[in-house]
């Protein structure tokens, strides 16, 4: 945990083989001052007005994010004062999207691209599967990638289906992809600022239960990298791995369970790909046990490979199996019923309480 990038993410320029046209301006251009403290969509929002101000590469479209400013309002005001040339809307057709954004890293541009819920993104599927993932090792490394998919995931909103699901699993179990998903508002804007200047392409999950959690924003602190799990609680006696908004999940069993007297730590993942094998595997051979929480199905989830990862590197030192506390193997429920649905506090105190403590 002690890598962290010191130099300020985004500091990408154009290429000088990339095609250059002459854009209309539009007047003024401007870059409101960054709150101190804010919510995680204000950061967002704040990660992608730095980016495209820091380079003229950098272009955002997608669905509504112009005028509109997106349905959760992350893109709010870009259009208006940073141009239509840099931030605008696209049509309905989510495949397009994702294949123009490829064609303009082709030629050297940065697009930062949305799909406005997460299941709305599959009609692209085949696209980030077949073209976006694999074009860089198509082209031995010639052509790099430099492209940014925003979606907004999860439930706890109160929504219907196609608008409350995680698919996360499906993106991490596609090489060449990276997959990040902020718990944190820190971790908002730093994390989108690294994805924007990665030549890969990113998977950016923004968990929208957090866009309007509210913390104390520093766009010029350090920021751990892509690749690099954070310990958010030490403890001593078991491991708690989130990521997203389980993260919050994880540190409000943590604490109900200080009261029955376990000291949980809780490891907030942020990167799904590349994983952080190393400050996993640390925490969990410190304490011996572990639980992987996760709002998606448990079948085939994120989870199912976190919990293979840690007893293939920490069989010796584990106390007990590795838990799961997921989501149930249903289609997303209606809004009454996700709260059944969803891991709660005292689901993954449960599975903390059946981890072979009499052992």
């Amino acid at each position: 945990m002690t890598a962290v990038l010191t130099a300020a993410p985004g500091t990408h320029t154009r290429s000088a083989a990339a095609p250059q046209t002459a854009a209309p301006q539009a007047a003024p251009r401007t870059v409101p001052a960054a709150p101190a403290t804010a919510t995680m969509a204000q950061a967002l929002n704040r990660a992608l007005r730095d980016a495209l101000a820091a380079d003229d590469s950098v272009l955002l479209f997608g669905e509504d994010v112009g005028r509109l400013g997106g349905v959760f309002r992350v893109t709010d005001g870009i259009t208006r004062d940073l141009g239509e040339e840099r931030c605008f809307d696209t049509p309905l057709a989510e495949a397009g999207i994702v294949g123009v954004a490829i064609g303009m890293a082709m030629y050297g541009l940065r697009p930062v691209i949305e799909m406005q819920f997460d299941a709305f993104s599959f009609p692209a599927f085949e696209q980030v599967v077949s073209q976006l993932a694999k074009m860089r090792n198509r082209t031995a490394g010639r052509l790099p990638m430099p492209v940014v998919i925003r979606i907004p995931y999860g439930g706890g909103i109160g929504a219907v289906e196609h608008h409350s699901d995680s698919s996360e699993a499906y993106f991490a179990h596609t090489p060449g992809l990276h997959v990040v998903t902020p718990a944190t508002v820190q971790d908002a804007y730093g994390l989108l600022r690294l994805a924007i200047s990665s030549p890969d392409p990113v998977v950016f999950l923004e968990p929208k239960r957090l866009y309007w959690s509210k913390e104390q924003l520093d766009c010029s602190a350090p920021v751990p990298p892509i690749g690099r799990a954070v310990v958010r609680r030490p403890g001593l006696d078991a491991t708690l791995l989130a990521y997203g908004a389980g993260v919050a999940t994880a540190m409000e069993a943590a604490a109900a369970a200080a009261v029955e007297g376990y000291d949980l730590e809780v490891v907030d993942l942020r990167s799904l790909v590349p994983f952080d094998d190393e400050t996993v595997c640390a925490s969990v051979r410190r304490t011996g046990r572990a639980v992987v929480v996760h709002e998606a199905s448990g079948f085939a989830g994120v989870g199912a490979e976190i919990a293979a990862r840690v007893t293939e590197r920490c069989f010796h030192h584990l106390q007990a199996p590795v838990r799961r506390v997921t989501g149930l193997d249903i289609p997303y429920p209606a809004p009454k019923l996700e709260h059944l649905h969803l891991p709660s506090p005292g689901r993954v105190l449960a599975a903390v309480r059946d981890l072979g403590w009499e052992y």
